[in-house]
């Protein structure tokens, strides 16, 4: 059985405490290795630096990282939303502070969003924009690229994106990012990948779940 705790986040060093004092206590009733317990967790410093992660990861089975949500409508200029490299944040980044807080790599899950993020009036990153497309400035996947779209990859950000009249600039992951990710996964030594959530991939090439599958296990 596997118990997933999705607290979302600890905002200040008080509630890191909790955080951590609920998932002893989780460990208590759900032992290891009958139980794993796991917690889904955002990927910047500014969330995760409210956590004891050395003493969380201690009760925890896997601490799947949100490597994703990095940019959206909270922000003021466009941004990819996932991006492996790069800066202010990062996959690559989450993953290496995480591990200096103490987390073995193992333990370490990386997030992988199945819905790209909308941004009116750009056509990249960096740039003002005038609104969001989509539901709530969402597409699902399974719906990218957008129709006239051109879909485009950074392979030196492990980043997608398309561009066109609907949708904007929309920021999401394709299968050959999803391959970079999977490829830092396996040099890195981490745990693997999640996905949310699997409702919203495509089929068949360009299955983001198929293709992570795949090339965990070919390497």
């Amino acid at each position: 059985m596997v118990s997933i705790v999705d607290w979302e986040h600890p905002a200040d060093p008080k509630q890191g405490k909790d955080y951590v004092r609920l998932l002893a206590k989780l460990r208590e009733v759900l032992p290891a290795p009958r139980y794993v317990l796991a917690s889904c967790l955002p990927a910047g410093e500014w969330a995760l630096q409210n956590i004891d992660l050395a003493a969380a990861q201690m009760y925890l089975d896997m601490i799947n990282l949100m490597a994703y949500d990095f940019s959206g409508p909270w922000e003021s200029e466009t941004g990819h939303q996932a991006q492996l490299y790069g800066s202010p944040i990062s996959g690559y980044s989450a993953v290496d502070y995480v591990l200096s807080q103490g987390v073995p790599s193992r333990k370490i899950i990386l997030g992988v969003p199945t819905y790209g993020r909308s941004f009116l009036g750009s056509n990249g990153p960096g740039q003002p924009y005038t609104g969001t497309g989509g539901e709530d400035g969402v597409f699902d996947y399974r719906d990218l690229p957008r129709p006239e779209a051109q879909e485009y990859h950074d392979k030196e950000a492990g980043a997608a994106s398309c561009v066109g009249p609907d949708g904007g600039f929309v920021t999401y992951d394709i299968p050959a990012t999803v391959q970079q990710k999977a490829e830092f996964v396996t040099s890195s030594k981490l745990g693997g990948l999640f996905y949310w959530h699997i409702c919203s991939d495509a089929r068949g090439p360009r299955s983001l779940i198929e293709t992570g599958y795949n090339t965990l296990h070919e390497m």
